[in-house]
């Protein structure tokens, strides 16, 4: 272990603010979470304005903990309760640097080697991401993909990290355990983990930018933050390098706000022939083709250009425009939580199966931006004959109040509320069931998509659509088509 290194950046950075232990403590490793700390931990605690006092912040993580010393990004009224631990608070602007520095210790990476592509955006990341692994895969590349669908080598899930993109120390973690057997790094980079500096220091080659549409207010309190956070992508991007994007808004807004240090592209969805959207039905949705346009640009840039038929080599992504077919009746799983996510597939669906009648089943997660509720009740009840508001996440808020914020953006006509998730996928079967077998039917579970739990009041609880939709196909005898 990097013993004397650790202790030598830690006397030697120029933090804002420090106390030194009496007695200088044997420094082995460093930690981004409390509880995997020993008495050789250097913990890098990042505070945010969440609503917990200095207090509870105490008792939650550090009382009790064994660790040598605490680096945060700003004073913490709790110092004083931990007279016997070296303190030090980094300067304002300084902390992803700082961590980076200890990373470059303790998990080295050899950047000659790898090539890091990154993908950032409202929707379509995860898409993005793993079309972009499979082309590139196809072609004999060595690929380490992170996202939200957890970290994958050659194809195989090596570990979930409960994370869009981990906190930096995990991630340098996880790609200094796995550089040796990776060409490649292609990741998913949310606009918290560019806020928070999660992947400061990586090299981007190339990078994409999906779409932006409102989210994660509740984070960054208005759009124009939010904006911001996603744009510090083109910081990372090496020269040479350019960010491709698939919204044409995103590109100019960008380029208004002077913001090119690279060079910035826009695409347009790929055209394809019938055969490909007879094999790979997903692309037949607008939404899947621009993100598969993305991931052949960002192949381009690894591969060189060139006349290859890169849908071959694309399957369903897990939970988003998952099908089920059944005669005249499609069951959808899809991962669409926000009002454009909804607004998008929706409109998708409706141009993809001009026909068919359309019933939506959705709910909204708690603790989060309460002002998309209503707008993505009002993108439902536009595009959909029929619906079903349920729960999603409610985590510590009564799912009831976040059903009634959704509410309000819906007539009160051709809506049905069940609060349980399972219960109402019983019910949507039950709907679809009672129609003539010759009336074609598109259902569509939004919200969860590939995640396997409910989480309420801290606790995740396993559940999955996937389940629910399986069981109640064998309870009605339904084999699907494909």
């Amino acid at each position: 272990m990097p013993t004397a290194a650790l202790a030598y950046l830690l006397a030697t950075t120029d933090f804002a603010w420090r106390r030194a232990p009496s007695v200088a403590p044997r420094l082995t490793n460093i930690q981004w979470r409390a509880d995997a700390c020993d008495e050789g931990s250097i913990l890098f605690f990042q505070r945010f304005d969440e609503g917990k006092s200095d207090a509870e912040i105490h008792q939650r993580y550090f009382a009790g903990r064994p660790f040598a010393a605490l680096v945060t990004n700003r004073p913490l009224d709790c110092f004083d309760q931990m007279p016997d631990t070296g303190i030090y608070v980094t300067r304002p602007g300084d902390w992803a640097e700082v961590v980076r520095r200890f990373c470059d210790i303790q998990y080295p990476l050899d950047l000659e080697s790898l090539r890091f592509i990154g993908v950032t955006g409202t929707n379509g990341k995860t898409t993005t991401v793993k079309y972009l692994e499979s082309i590139l895969a196809a072609h004999g590349r060595r690929v380490l993909s992170i996202g939200t669908l957890g970290v994958f080598l050659a194809g195989e899930r090596l570990v979930e990290t409960g994370f869009t993109s981990p906190p930096l120390i995990e991630l340098r973690r996880l790609l200094h355990a796995n550089q040796a057997r990776c060409d490649v790094v292609v990741m998913e980079a949310s606009s918290h983990a560019l806020d928070q500096g999660r992947v400061q220091g990586l090299p981007f080659q190339d990078a994409g930018w999906t779409n932006f549409t409102q989210d994660h207010l509740d984070y960054h309190h208005d759009e124009a933050s939010y904006f911001s956070a996603k744009a510090r992508i083109l910081d990372l991007i090496q020269d040479g390098g350019r960010l491709y994007c698939s919204s044409p808004a995103v590109a100019s807004q960008l380029r208004a706000q002077g913001q090119n240090r690279v060079p910035i592209e826009t695409l347009e969805p790929t055209p394809l022939r019938a055969e490909a959207l007879a094999t790979k039905p997903f692309l037949a949705l607008e939404h899947n083709r621009q993100n598969y346009a993305l991931a052949v640009a960002l192949a381009d840039g690894v591969l060189g250009q060139g006349e290859r038929e890169d849908w071959r080599h694309l399957s369903p992504v897990d939970g988003r425009f998952d099908c089920r077919v059944i005669g005249n009746r499609t069951i959808v799983i899809d991962f669409a939580h926000t009002p454009d996510a909804l607004e998008t597939i929706l409109t998708a669906i409706r141009a993809g199966f001009p026909s068919a009648r359309v019933l939506t089943l959705f709910g909204c997660g708690g603790d989060r931006d309460h002002g998309k509720r209503p707008l993505m009740g009002a993108a439902v009840a536009r595009h959909s004959d029929l619906s079903i508001v349920t729960s999603d996440n409610p985590r510590t808020e009564e799912p009831a109040r976040i059903i009634a914020d959704i509410l309000e953006g819906m007539p009160p006509t051709g809506r049905t509320v069940i609060v349980d998730r399972a219960e109402a996928i019983g019910h949507l079967f039950d709907q679809i069931a009672a129609r003539p077998a010759d009336e074609r039917w598109v259902a569509l579970i939004a919200g969860k998509g590939h995640e396997r739990y409910i989480d309420r009041n801290g606790q995740k609880t396993y559940y999955s659509d996937q389940d629910e939709v399986e069981r109640n196909l064998t309870r009605l005898g339904w084999t699907p088509d494909n």
